[in-house]
């Protein structure tokens, strides 16, 4: 896609704002805000620029494809939970299998040890040796409770979540440190867990034994079948079913009962071990996990306040500076016109052509602000088109990849996805055209199971970083608010990576 001429850039504002990106690279020292063509989103200003000022630039040719996106290489870090490999059914099948029958044996020391401590603690509360004896094994049951939530990712496949117990004040003295467990609600959940496991370990260990044990005798009965004695007075399974009493109708009866069992095992063995890794969970986590997520939709929240004051701030400023300008100029053009109509009517012609001219540009910025807000090609036709769009104005080569399917009405993203996403590429570009350096930008956007990867690079000269008050912040912000998370890749040297990844 070639791009035309970018549009003309409107006077800029007297200020001085902090640098976008936090790139300690060259720059241009102003950039106006949002309203000209190659940029369509709003962006911190880095110094004046003299009114009136109006810069015609043409745009190089920015490529763009439409189709699967390559696979982009990644810096290590840890694995995400919502794009972790899962194991197939046999390995899952032995990791439940394992987790069950490894259950009982935990559980009845869980129950033996923590009962006996429990009794005993409460047996000496009147002569208050069972104040320390309670904390103490409210302290083993904190230590079984985390053996268990080490068991849980695995069967559960969900990272592994450890709630947060109170922590005794520096200079606390003994009796403060004895009484602190008490009060925390968690180390009796803890307790609860450790007593009462036993029940659900108890009867999902028969299950899952007696499953495993009846798939393989049935299977192997080919195998020792016939060393078993069968007198006259034996009357067998098979015998009762009409299916005689040959070697042949127990062996195929009981290869089929195998069968069956072993076709379930996987189906059986992961209903018992969800059963009591939910157990473990509710009791052991899901305190930890409603804290959790309260935590994150204040954040989501704080985020979207500040990213909706940022946006408010930005349009304001850049409404002062282009549009509110340039109608000040258009009435007092008007007015001077008026004035001259009846001394001067050619000088008065001249004027009204200027005010023409003001009007053209300060409807052409007006069409800019609404490209920055929302945008009417990602409404009608899809992020794809969008972006092709975006990329397209941009001031540097850009190779845009994204899914052809997220432009299709069936695959068509939610509204705020697609604003957020289309805001993360906007403004990741402006930055690369102001702060990089660089020559040529890569923008992909895939979508990778429940979630929508955006990635912008560049082969700049690096050093971009998060921080209040720069561009990049305000991404975060957006990002944030829509429940994802951003990271920023940028060694001193380059190149520059800022990967966005939002949940569908």
């Amino acid at each position: 896609m070639t791009a035309g001429p970018a549009a003309e850039s409107p006077p800029g504002r007297p200020d001085a704002t902090p640098d976008a990106t936090g790139r300690p690279g060259p720059g241009r020292a102003d950039a106006a805000p949002t309203r000209a063509a190659p940029e369509p989103t709003g962006r911190a200003t880095n110094g004046p620029e003299p009114a009136g000022r109006t810069t015609t630039e043409p745009a190089p040719a920015g490529r763009t494809t439409t189709g699967p996106a390559p696979t982009v290489p990644e810096p290590a870090g840890p694995e995400e939970p919502a794009t972790r490999r899962r194991p197939g059914i046999v390995g899952q099948l032995l990791v439940d299998s394992g987790y069950v029958l490894l259950s009982l044996p935990l559980a009845i020391a869980s129950f033996v040890v923590l009962i006996v401590g429990f009794a005993l603690g409460v047996g000496l509360l009147p002569i208050v040796l069972g104040l320390p004896v309670l904390t103490g094994t409210l302290y083993v049951a904190r230590g079984l409770a985390d053996i268990e939530r080490l068991r849980l990712p695995p069967v559960l496949r969900r990272p592994r979540i450890r709630p947060r117990y109170l922590v005794p004040e520096p200079g606390a003295g003994a009796w403060r440190r004895i009484f602190l467990p008490m009060r925390d609600a968690q180390s009796w959940l803890d307790l609860t867990h450790g007593i009462f496991r036993l029940v659900v370990a108890l009867v999902t260990f028969v299950i899952t034994l007696t499953w495993w044990a009846t798939a393989l005798a049935g299977l192997l009965s080919v195998t020792y079948e016939w060393a078993i004695p069968h007198g006259p007075e034996n009357v067998g399974l098979p015998e009762l079913l009409g299916l005689g009493d040959s070697l042949a109708a127990r062996i195929g009866l009981n290869t089929a009962i195998g069968l069956f069992f072993l076709l379930t095992l996987p189906l059986v063995v992961r209903g018992c071990a969800l059963a009591e890794a939910s157990l473990g969970r509710a009791l052991l986590t899901g305190v930890a996990e409603m804290r959790n997520r309260i935590t994150v939709l204040e954040e989501q929240k704080r985020a979207a306040v500040s990213a909706e004051a940022i946006a408010l701030r930005r349009l304001e400023r850049d409404i002062h500076d282009g549009p509110q300008q340039r109608l000040v100029r258009l009435a007092m053009d008007l007015s001077r016109a008026r004035q001259q109509l009846a001394t001067d009517p050619e000088a008065a012609g001249q004027t009204l052509d200027e005010a023409v001219g003001q009007t053209r540009e300060t409807l052409a910025e007006l069409r800019a602000l609404s490209r920055g807000i929302a945008p009417p090609i990602l409404v009608d036709r899809g992020l794809p088109s969008a972006l092709a769009a975006l990329a397209g104005r941009g001031i540097v080569p850009t190779e845009l990849r994204v899914d052809g399917d997220l432009g299709d009405p069936a695959g068509r993203l939610d509204p705020a996805t697609e604003n957020t996403a289309y805001f993360v590429v906007a403004e990741a570009l402006t930055n690369v055209a102001k702060h990089s350096g660089a020559d040529t930008c890569q923008v992909t956007v895939t979508r990778q199971g429940r979630r929508l990867r955006v990635s912008v690079g560049d082969d700049g000269q690096g050093g971009a970083h998060v921080a209040k008050g720069h561009g990049l912040a305000g991404i975060a912000d957006r990002v944030r608010a829509a429940g994802g998370q951003l990271a920023v890749t940028s060694p001193a040297g380059g190149p520059t990576e800022v990967r966005a990844d939002l949940p569908l």
